[in-house]
């Protein structure tokens, strides 16, 4: 959590993504997801591998197929995103600073040792304020405030953007195994 990558706004914008080709009734494919962000290809896939192992998204297999979430939107928090594609890392790392004062020369004494110095705890009481205001943000919700904020026809056009990919695919999947 020591930084948030661009690979999390990715799975954030395409897990969004889902929730529309969810509400048409398909999957949408790595290569859609990619081809509407102008994005590659191989950086959705890599990222949607991690999410399918954190339970976030399910792989929809054959010729039309792709991928859609694992559970309802409501019930993925931006943290489990975070967490799926960057790890559980620490926001900070100590490195015992206070220990290695000159004025102490090699006997550090127990008062600068004993428990987590001042600058450690406010990094903690940091992270986990953090960690809790992302684990309170749905995508449901993060899907909600989107849609409020673009034009209302936005929607369909990302929808029929979808729902026209499919057939596509089906059509690709069909000229490649009469080959």
């Amino acid at each position: 959590m020591a930084h948030v990558s661009a690979g999390v706004e990715y799975a954030l914008h395409s897990l969004l993504l889902l929730i529309d080709a969810e509400e048409l009734g398909q999957p949408a494919s790595a290569r859609d997801l990619a081809e509407l962000q102008k994005i590659p290809a191989e950086y959705v896939a890599k990222l949607f591998t991690k999410l399918q192992k954190a339970g976030i998204v399910i792989a929809r297999e054959g010729i039309g197929g792709g991928f859609a979430l694992a559970r309802p939107a409501s019930d993925i928090t931006a943290l489990d995103v975070i967490e799926a594609v960057d790890g559980r890392k620490a926001l900070f790392e100590c490195k015992e600073i206070r220990g290695q004062c000159a004025l102490f020369a090699d006997s550090t004494p127990a008062w600068a040792k004993d428990s987590v110095c001042s600058i450690h705890a406010v990094m903690i009481e940091a992270e986990k304020r953090a960690r809790e205001v992302m684990a309170s943000h749905t995508l449901a919700a993060i899907a909600g405030r989107a849609a409020s904020k673009a034009p209302k026809e936005h929607a369909g056009q990302v929808k029929d953007w979808l729902a026209a990919r499919t057939p596509q695919r089906r059509r690709r999947g069909a000229s490649a195994g009469a080959k």
